[in-house]
């Protein structure tokens, strides 16, 4: 495994937030406020905390936005470059996106809509110094796993397998098969990432889903099936989803 020299990072914060409606008119949704600063903001800021400079930010709707309000990094003290999603069809592609600007190194990924402590992107980088994992996934207890993703995890943590938004039929057919205990705990991805270069042999063998995207798990699968060691790392701290207009005003008002 490669050396953890110099963390970096890549953001996707391509996406439009429709269902937000009209608080996404003129800004893209890592844009809008939450405590006075920009969630795009508050991402960067916890990850420069836990020792990251360099960033990669994948933008589409409203690029111009994201791009003039952060310039180079300098005026936070860190490097940022970007690279534009011309079409929004998924997740599983726009990482390859970033590439180049990486030049081989592991990167943390994560959405521009998910808050998280600086405490969360830290534990990935040391999860992934300790040289154990290929790759590192994070994961949310007690969240309803069918609104989102289930992680399959054996006893010492390492990711056996995951299930985006699974019926309530999958959930009793995991459970029957010893895959999910069935008093708990479900693990739901939390959709903050540390990948080593390899995750584009996977990004780059996608096909696009029943719903007409690339989806970034299906990358992930794909890492597992192919027998990397993928380790899940539990949030015990602040972990939201932004995902509408409901849970950011809830944001403003505790």
């Amino acid at each position: 495994m490669e050396p953890f020299m110099n963390p970096r990072a890549v953001i996707l914060a391509a996406g439009k937030g429709t269902r937000m409606g009209s608080l996404t008119h003129d800004v893209p949704k890592p844009m809008l406020e939450v405590r006075g600063k920009p969630i795009l903001l508050h991402i960067i800021e916890g990850m420069k905390e836990a020792g990251v400079v360099d960033f990669v930010i994948i933008t589409g709707y409203k690029a111009e936005v994201i791009e003039e309000f952060f310039g180079d990094g300098s005026a936070l003290g860190i490097h940022v470059q970007y690279a534009r999603q011309a079409v929004q069809d998924g997740t599983g592609k726009a990482p390859e996106l970033a590439k180049a600007a990486l030049q081989g190194a592991p990167f943390l990924l994560t959405y521009g809509d998910i808050l998280v402590k600086a405490g969360t992107y830290r534990k990935l980088v040391t999860g992934y110094q300790t040289g154990k994992w290929n790759a590192l996934v994070t994961a949310k207890a007690g969240e309803e796993v069918q609104k989102g993703g289930v992680l399959l995890v054996d006893s010492s943590m390492r990711l056996t397998g995951l299930v985006e938004k699974p019926s309530t039929d999958q959930l009793n057919q995991l459970i029957e098969s010893g895959q999910l205990q069935q008093d708990g705990p479900f693990y739901y991805n939390a959709g903050v990432y540390l990948f080593s270069n390899n995750i584009f042999d996977h990004t780059a063998t996608l096909t696009k889903s029943p719903r007409g995207e690339y989806e970034l798990t299906d990358a992930i699968l794909g890492l597992v099936q192919s027998k990397h060691v993928v380790g899940v790392v539990e949030i015990d701290d602040e972990w939201v989803d932004v995902r509408d207009p409901d849970v950011l005003h809830s944001l403003h008002n505790p």
